[in-house]
């Protein structure tokens, strides 16, 4: 069928949208890594990438797209529940619901921030990774990689700072933590990259499936075409 999707995208679209679920719920607590501060959601964010990057790599644009806007759902989806429960009075004996507003409570400028940083950010990373294959005729997977997370998780690190702590932070610290963030999920990318060229080759074992993104459209709105 022409719709049809194998176990394993599947499996790796539910962890790519469950990393950005845990992201965004550690993104309440700021870190300290040595000197520079960063958002906690920098544990577990750059692994959405690396997702992003095999689902581009194996299944092609198309299908990077869907999960990309399948994510965007689910998040959009778990800002609505977790604002109602926070919205519904609590039972008289529960003492925490500060404590539950604090950790799932996003402001809508959070919320905006996350979501913006989210789609330019994975789109980007997509493209540069769909483009980079055609261009090196699938060679240089490693290189691919690295320069395709830079370039998205520098426009991630860049609008979701700049949206979320402009005037709350001064201007020092919002760079710092611009760069920290992007560094630290690059420097993960190439950390963990011998991992991600074992995933790939795996999963194209598997599934029989190299996928060259030639003739298709870029749009970011056409997500019926998988």
């Amino acid at each position: 069928m022409k719709n049809s999707v194998s176990v394993l995208f599947m499996l790796a679209g539910i962890l790519f949208a469950t990393c950005l679920l845990i992201s965004n719920i550690l993104a309440t607590k700021i870190l300290m890594i040595g000197p520079w501060s960063a958002p906690a959601g920098v544990l577990i964010f750059p692994v959405a990438y690396i997702l992003n990057d095999v689902i581009t790599e194996v299944w092609g644009f198309t299908k990077a797209r869907l999960i990309i806007w399948t994510g965007f759902a689910v998040n959009v989806l778990a800002v609505v529940f977790f604002t109602a429960g926070i919205v519904i009075p609590g039972a008289p004996f529960w003492q925490n619901q500060e404590a539950f507003a604090t950790i799932l409570g996003n402001t809508p400028r959070i919320v905006l921030a996350s979501l913006s940083a989210y789609l330019i950010g994975s789109f980007l990373n997509a493209f540069v990774m769909s483009r980079m294959k055609v261009l090196t005729k699938g060679k240089g997977f490693s290189a691919r990689a690295i320069l395709s997370t830079l370039a998205g998780e520098s426009a991630d690190s860049l609008i979701f700072i700049s949206i979320a702590f402009t005037g709350v932070f001064p201007f020092g610290v919002l760079i710092t933590m611009i760069f920290t963030q992007a560094m630290i999920k690059t420097v993960y990318e190439i950390l963990i990259l011998p991992v991600t060229i074992w995933v790939v080759n795996f999963v194209k074992r598997v599934e029989g499936v190299d996928t060259f993104d030639t003739n298709l459209s870029y749009n970011l709105f056409r997500v019926k075409e998988i």
